[in-house]
């Protein structure tokens, strides 16, 4: 009778550590699976930060080339004014008098 009781209880141990062991796995795999996340999370924030810096940076440039243009046709429209009355600073400019 002893010995069926010592065998019952190595049975309920041995239970016992393999559901020790199972839940220690599970909750490992939780905190890799959370730790995943917080790094999902980091990334996709970062992600935001450059993408605003981006805009920025492109809303910037652009308004730069639109006051280099503006400036452009400002000195275009002054030497097609010069223009007319010396002709050869327009072929210098590779135009040809009408």
């Amino acid at each position: 009778m002893r010995l069926v009781t010592e065998s019952n209880n190595n049975n309920v141990i041995g239970f016992i550590a393999s559901t020790v062991e199972s839940l220690r796995d599970d909750v490992a795999s939780m905190r890799q699976e959370m730790a995943t996340k917080s790094d999902v999370t980091i990334l996709r924030g970062d992600i935001e930060q450059v993408q605003l810096r981006l805009d920025t940076i492109e809303h910037s440039m652009s308004s730069r080339f639109e006051h280099v243009e503006g400036e452009l046709s400002r000195l275009r429209s002054a030497v097609y004014l010069l223009g007319k009355d010396r002709p050869e600073v327009l072929r210098l400019l590779g135009q040809t008098s009408a």
